[in-house]
């Protein structure tokens, strides 16, 4: 998203602002020219193609060899691959290759997108960083030691880590909250050496650089014109660039005549932000949004004033340049100035001004929040399964080429998704619909390769694809067809430990028999469906070692069974109870009904229908807990006071209930007992608004059955709401919480959050993301929530937690209008929470295994049942499971089948010799992450330094040849692998 929207403000502060002293130095600026082309936002990736961004890359290219003096940098991955693709000749890309070994085009951050930091996953930052660094090591050689992360919403501490590890060498920022950095600015404090990890400390430490106040536009405004400055080519224009060249808003060329005011406004500015830095270098972003697609005016109008400025360097103070970031920071880090180190904490949440908070974006469109969580799961777990079959070698005739077509389809899709105005919810209707469209022909190509190797089958051939792949739930159906005797269920866990779960199918018919492999009959349940009132929900417990399979037999039973081998399903018990008012005085506890497992008791109350408390039977500790649906109202109205839309949250009047009475059902089985909550708007109203469906499992908390006794499992139904209403989930308990949250950073680290007491705002600039999990604890006990997709979570009172599920949202700002961005989702959501309650010491060990578990259910294949097949013992291959310690996590096992040498001098090698369009893809080279889930000291054995002896672990793909440390995103041997050093101030942290 633009900085476009904040230009005339930004503006108008050349003028307003006086100049500050002139540093003792002369001052240098390097003048970066970019474009910021946003993979989507408002029109989608084909329509910005036609309108600028091959323009872009056409016009650089042939500007850059113009002139040995110009630089330029190149950001997004996903645009110039469609470029080099599809556009480029071969005389432009020889010219790529020149301009890059000569350092004048400069690819920085070299990701597919600009991913946002709020609202991805750990798992998705690296894929997409991985995908455009594989892509430009594999066609240059080269890979970035820079970051340009100059448009997310909110800086996130995991970033600096990751980008670290990936080896770069300096990062880059810009949006933090206004008014820490106007602090920073005035202290020129907006540079610092940060340690994003608390464990990982300065071993994987970055410098840092936050953008000043004028973000990376250059300022629009010049004193001498009434159009913007610096901006010669104008705006770009869609769908088609106009055919006389004419675009809107096109800068005064520069002339004799006004080039000594051009050059006064730039030195002006250049000044005005040396001052906020210790050193006399000053980064100055030549460009903004979807600029450089005419370079050539671009280029025809800058020289003149640079050199202009240059011969007047002693009068002006101040020398200019062309540059790359590579220069920009050379220069820095040769200066050899002691920084400071900022710790872990981040930069979250992001107002840009006080009645701008940036939360709402944490739950916007959380249909596609939840799609693009899903897709990734199911990549992930298609890629380990496609590890296996390969090695130690295929064991069937499926096609490796297709099969990898069909994993780099969702790789793009995944990664595509992770830009900073797609997961976020802040793109425009149509481009929602283009990344979902992308993300579901992804799943689709992934669901048939998975298919078609759990069950042996080709592509396509018989097997059940997911009814309601588009939607927010992926539940396998088995058809009301009486053809079929009955189907074949494959279910493969993806995680590198044993699991115990519970999977549900939902058929069409209330008798059935569930057997596994050997024809033994399976621990299972049959209930009403709470999707289909004329469907059951099918419950089959399962345990499955890692990366492995089991595999079952769903057969529909007929009439009396008597007499017979066969062993029906039991059918749980349904027990009703009459809707409550909202207001129902409760006769305080007199009427409670217990669920409970060996883990668990839970009571709800009858008078209310409402949860009452739950207690931990591991500590005997009971804890009053209730939970309700609550609505911020919105305002629509810009004359009326501050709006919410798809980014901004600007409510300042607490949530009130959104529903006058509820109904309740409990499904009593003996594999697990559902709650079922429905909440009306009216007493008398057919259909619901809300409701919580809850699980409680009854396994023992044996070692595999621990994280299943051990979870209370809850989905919600949200929507579709009123106008203009946030929509809520309040959970208060009697813990003593003092109003700190605790929340994580994109399912890597956690993030303490004391409740502020803003004088402007404090509703929602109390809102933090929460990507996988989040928690509120006294000093006896813990409450942990842990999430499939990301959400809004605030804590505004003592001992409760609220998580923003779904909004929906019109205003007249006509920016918004004008961008389709008011956010009318009329859609009906489905999030899923799991909630953990324990002594610290419990759920401290629990969170991030039970976290990775959710995200990464086993995934379920099924298949029609042939007459043959009904009666025949399946004796499945089962190769060695993939067995890690328990503090590991398999981040990914894939073959991203690169076509380079690892060998860093022969890969030149072989690009100097030539650059053949199509080389042999390397199916031979296995990529293996494994993350460590734990802080130093989170936990006093699962914290500790882990050993894996890969060739024991990896025993199922065959013998290990041999293993290389590569850097994060592959490019790098890290023995090779030499970042920049910055001197810092020993033993000093800022928070």
């Amino acid at each position: 998203m633009g900085l476009l929207r904040w230009l005339p403000l930004l503006g108008q502060l050349l003028l307003l602002w006086p100049l500050a002293a002139r540093p003792a130095s002369p001052i240098r600026a390097f003048v970066v020219p970019h474009s910021h082309m946003d993979v989507g936002w408002v029109y989608t990736v084909q329509e910005s193609m036609r309108a600028y961004a091959a323009n872009v890359y056409t016009t650089v290219v042939e500007e850059l060899v113009r002139g040995r003096q110009r630089r330029f940098i190149a950001v997004e991955q996903e645009f110039f691959r469609l470029w080099w693709d599809g556009v480029a000749s071969e005389q432009q890309k020889q010219q790529v290759r020149q301009l890059l070994d000569e350092g004048r085009l400069e690819f920085v951050l070299g990701g597919q997108v600009m991913h946002d930091e709020a609202v991805t996953h750990l798992d998705d930052q690296i894929l997409q960083l991985t995908e455009g660094h594989g892509f430009l090591y594999e066609t240059f050689g080269i890979r970035p030691q820079f970051s340009w992360h100059v448009d997310p919403f909110g800086a996130s501490a995991t970033t600096p880590t990751l980008f670290s590890l990936a080896g770069f060498n300096a990062h880059l920022i810009s949006r933090i909250d206004y008014d820490l950095k106007d602090a920073m600015q005035e202290a020129q404090g907006l540079q610092f050496v940060w340690h994003g990890s608390p464990s990982l400390s300065e071993q994987q430490e970055i410098y840092t650089h936050v953008m000043d106040l004028y973000s990376y536009c250059t300022p629009s405004h010049i004193p001498f014109s009434n159009r913007s400055g610096f901006y010669w080519n104008g705006v770009a224009v869609f769908p088609e660039p106009p055919p006389d060249g004419v675009y809107p808003n096109m800068s005064e060329p520069v002339t004799v005549d006004n080039i000594h005011l051009y050059a006064e406004a730039l030195v002006a500015n250049v000044k005005q932000r040396a001052a906020w830095f210790r050193t006399p270098h000053v980064l100055w972003p030549w460009g903004c949004d979807k600029q450089f697609f005419n370079a050539s005016v671009q280029f025809d109008n800058m020289d003149p004033l640079l050199e202009y400025i240059n011969n007047r360097s002693a009068q002006f103070g101040i020398s200019v340049q062309y540059a790359t970031l590579n220069d920009y920071f050379q220069a820095l880090h040769d200066f050899n100035v002691t920084w400071d180190i900022r710790d872990h904490h981040d930069f979250l949440p992001y107002s840009s001004e006080p009645q701008q908070a940036w939360t709402g974006f944490f739950t916007s469109r959380s249909t596609l929040k939840g799609l693009a969580r899903q897709a990734s799961a199911l990549l992930y777990a298609g890629e380990s399964m496609f590890t296996r079959y390969m090695w130690p070698h295929p064991r069937g005739t499926l096609d490796p080429t297709w099969a990898l077509q069909q994993l780099q389809q969702l790789r793009w899709a995944v990664s595509e998704v992770q830009h900073h105005d797609a997961i976020t919810g802040t793109e425009s209707p149509k481009v929602k619909n283009m990344y979902m469209e992308h993300l579901s022909m992804g799943m689709r190509g992934v669901h048939k390769l998975m298919a078609s190797i759990a069950l042996d089958r080709p592509p396509g051939s018989g097997t059940e694809l997911p009814k309601n792949i588009r939607g927010p739930q992926v539940t396998p159906v088995l058809s009301v067809d009486t053809r079929p005797v009955g189907y074949s269920a494959s279910v493969y866990n993806p995680l590198a430990w044993k699991i115990t779960t519970i999977i549900t199918l939902t058929v069409a018919f209330p008798s059935v028999s569930v057997t596994d492999e050997l024809g033994r009959p399976v621990s299972a349940q049959i209930q009403n469906s709470t999707k289909d009132p004329s469907a059951y929900d099918l419950l089959i417990l399962t345990t499955i070692p890692g990366l492995s399979y089991r595999h079952y037999k769903v057969r529909r039973t007929r009439g009396d069974q008597a007499g017979t081998r066969e062993l029906v399903t039991p059918r749980a018990n349904t027990l009703k109870f009459s809707r409550k008012l909202r207001n129902q005085t409760s006769q305080e506890g007199k009427l409670l009904v217990p669920v409970m497992n060996d883990c668990y008791t839970l009571l709800f109350d009858q008078d209310t229908n409402m949860l009452h408390s739950i207690q931990d039977r591991q500590s005997n500790r009971t804890v009053h807990m209730t939970q309700e649906f609550l609505e911020y109202r919105a305002n629509g109205d810009v004359k009326q006071g501050p709006i919410s839309d798809n980014y901004l949250f600007a409510s300042n009047d607490t949530a009130e209930p959104s529903w006058e009475a509820v109904g309740m059902e409990m499904v009593v089985g003996t594999l697990a007992t559902d709650v079922r909550q429905y909440f009306y708007r009216n007493i008398t109203d057919q259909g619901y608004i809300y409701s919580i469906h809850t699980r409680l499992a009854h396994v023992h908390p044996s070692l595999a059955g621990e994280l299943l006794c051990r979870r209370i499992e809850q989905q919600y139904q949200v929507g579709p709401l009123d106008l203009n209403r946030e929509a809520i989930l309040r959970t208060s308990s009697d813990l003593n919480s003092q109003q700190v949250l605790y929340s994580d950073n994109n399912g890597y680290q956690m993030q303490r959050r004391p409740y502020k007491a803003f004088k402007s705002n404090p509703i929602p600039r109390n809102y933090y993301p929460m990507v996988q999990s989040a928690f509120i604890e006294d000093d006896k006990s813990r409450l942990v929530l842990l999430a499939e997709r990301p959400h809004g979570v605030s804590s505004q009172e003592n001992g409760q937690v609220e998580v923003m599920l779904h909004r929906r949202l019109w205003n007249n700002l006509v920016w918004d209008l004008n961008y389709n961005l008011t956010l009318n989702d009329t859609s009906v959501v489905h999030p899923v929470l799991w909630l953990l309650l324990g002594p610290k010491s419990t759920t401290t060990a629990l969170r991030p295994r039970s976290g990775v578990a959710l995200q990464h259910r086993p995934v379920v294949l099924l298949k029609e049942l042939t007459d043959e097949e009904e009666t025949a013992i399946h004796r499945p291959h089962h190769p060695w499971p993939v067995t890690l310690p328990p503090s590991l996590h398999l981040q990914v096992l894939s073959l991203p089948g690169w076509q380079y040498s690892r060998n860093h001098a022969q890969h030149l090698k072989n690009l100097q010799r030539g650059h053949p369009e199509k080389p042999q893809v390397n199916l031979q080279r296995v990529l293996l992450r494994l993350h460590h889930l734990y802080e130093a000291g989170e936990d006093p054995v699962l914290s500790r330094p882990a050993t894996v002896d890969l060739k024991i672990a990896l025993r199922g793909l065959g013998s290990v040849v041999a293993v290389e440390e590569r850097s994060l995103t592959g490019t790098w041997d890290v023995q090779t692998l030499q970042r920049w050093h910055w001197r810092t101030k020993i033993g000093q942290l800022k928070g």
